[in-house]
């Protein structure tokens, strides 16, 4: 039984059935459920994609998050965010309306980049989240960017804007590649890892699972600052609170 100061906590993942690219019924968002849980993971922020694909629709969601913990006997600790896509409709929504798209009521908020392009005013809009809607962006996935495998540097200029940093779990254990892991482990040792989350979507290829990119950061940077990834920084994060370098 894990102690609930232990329990891990996962701020990214596509675990609502059946509404993107995640979960495709219910049956397998209830065994996602089951298997964050036996990892030790104790809350989980579900977060739809936010793009042109997939429209992001807060309330419709926030019932179905009411509805998976009822399921799962509320077990999990659940919260609602999205995978925001920095898109000019987007944009335009989130100056109207910021509380939409953060994770619960914080003023936290993923963002995704294109593969294909890097914004070239990103830096400025990382000072306007800041500064005119009082958001702190935390960047989903960079090791898994194709241009920033080969640019990790922006990342760096980014974090000194007042960006935070997310790293998918699986980059560290390997499972995204090796050009992946090889940025992941590159941020790890830059101090540019705030924090480590499943970006899951399914039980098999990707799976709501912590424990092994733990120990994988265990061994290169100590278990205290690994720590910090799963757990206390990410908690930080679910309840509000600012995030200590």
């Amino acid at each position: 039984m894990h102690r609930e100061a232990d329990l891990m906590v996962d701020i990214h993942c596509h675990i609502l059935p059946d509404i993107d690219d995640g979960a495709r019924s219910w049956e397998i968002a209830e065994s996602m459920c089951a298997l964050a849980l036996a990892d030790g993971i104790g809350h989980i922020v579900a977060t739809p994609h936010a793009n042109s694909r997939y429209h992001y629709d807060r309330e419709k969601f926030s019932t179905l998050l009411r509805s998976l913990g009822e399921k799962t006997g509320n077990k999990l600790r659940l919260s609602l965010g999205c995978d925001f896509h920095l898109s000019y409709d987007n944009l335009e929504e989130l100056f109207k309306n910021p509380e939409k798209f953060v994770i619960g009521s914080t003023k936290y908020l993923l963002i995704e980049l294109s593969d294909f392009s890097l914004p070239p005013n990103y830096q400025q809009l990382l000072f306007r989240f800041r500064s005119e809607l009082g958001l702190i962006p935390i960047l989903t996935h960079p090791e898994r960017n194709p241009i920033l495998q080969q640019q990790p540097q922006n990342v760096l200029r980014w974090i000194d804007a007042g960006c935070l940093v997310q790293v998918t779990a699986n980059s560290l254990t390997g499972d995204w590649g090796r050009r992946a892991k090889s940025a992941a482990l590159w941020l790890l040792k830059n101090h540019a890892i705030h924090i480590v989350a499943t970006d899951a979507h399914d039980i098999e290829h990707r799976p709501p699972i912590l424990s092994k990119a733990f120990e994988a950061a265990s061994k290169e940077v100590g278990k205290t600052m690994a720590r910090r990834l799963v757990i206390d920084n990410p908690s930080a994060v679910v309840e509000g609170r600012e995030i200590t370098p």
